[in-house]
């Protein structure tokens, strides 16, 4: 049979422990460029709106993007178990501040991360900016 969590903290501490890591990746000095090994080929990404697939499009995404660096603020996590595979959703939403901006956007993000080989990574990857 399939693993399943045996308690509600599992889920929780590992998305939790994936946010804390995605985000200090993004927003390090060249960081984005780190985060191709949290995605595999069947990983898709819509960034705006934008649809990309497998992990080579998606870091090169997310380090082309309009920007030297930024800074995430993670105002609310949410995690669910997901399916009988032991995936697990976080829906993610706080506030980016880009370098030589003054006011922080608002954003939202929702991952699907899938356990593979005693790790996870990302299947599924959302994002939208949020406008008032």
């Amino acid at each position: 049979p399939p693993l399943l969590f045996a308690t509600m903290g599992d889920f929780e501490s590992v998305g939790k422990a994936f946010v804390e890591h995605y985000y200090k990746t993004f927003d390090a000095p060249g960081g984005r460029a780190q985060l191709g090994s949290l995605y595999q080929e069947t990983s898709m990404l819509t960034w705006e709106g934008q649809k990309m697939q497998g992990a080579a499009n998606i870091v090169q995404k997310l380090t082309s993007l309009p920007f030297q660096s930024c800074t995430h603020h993670v105002s609310t996590m949410d995690c669910q178990p997901s399916g009988q595979t032991g995936g697990i959703i976080v829906s993610v939403t706080g506030q980016l501040l880009v370098e030589g901006e003054q006011h922080p956007l608002k954003f939202s993000q929702v991952f699907q991360l899938m356990p593979a080989g005693g790790n996870f990574f990302v299947l599924n990857d959302i994002f939208r900016l949020n406008y008032a």
